[in-house]
């Protein structure tokens, strides 16, 4: 199974919950689903607004790999309070795999 970690489950997957402020990482590691000896060739980010949430203002900066460690990150900064969002990697393996993941960010004011 491919690991998310920091993340809660609710009945509909992954999620975490972000303030609009910040600036996070967020890492999947696929290494649970890899076969022995495969790497991973590409990662692809894509962020989109769940049904009725208006405009995508989650913004995605930066996708890195690590084929070393078969980790994908995204760092996602802004969103708008009170909108909900899903975030989605897709690979690709050197063996020429293929498939995604997907979380869900909520955007809340965060204050202490």
């Amino acid at each position: 199974m491919t690991q998310i970690s920091g993340f809660r489950t609710d009945r509909e997957g992954s999620f975490i919950t972000k303030d609009p402020q910040a600036r996070l990482d967020y890492s999947i590691d696929w290494s649970d689903w890899m076969t022995t000896g495969d790497v991973l060739a590409t990662s692809v980010w894509t962020v989109e607004t769940i049904a009725g949430d208006g405009a995508n203002n989650l913004d995605n900066y930066t996708n890195t790999l690590s084929t070393a460690t078969s980790v994908t990150t995204v760092y996602l900064q802004k969103g708008v309070a009170g909108h909900n969002y899903r975030v989605t990697c897709r690979i690709t393996t050197a063996n020429g795999l293929t498939d995604e993941r997907y979380f869900r960010v909520f955007v809340k004011d965060i204050t202490v």
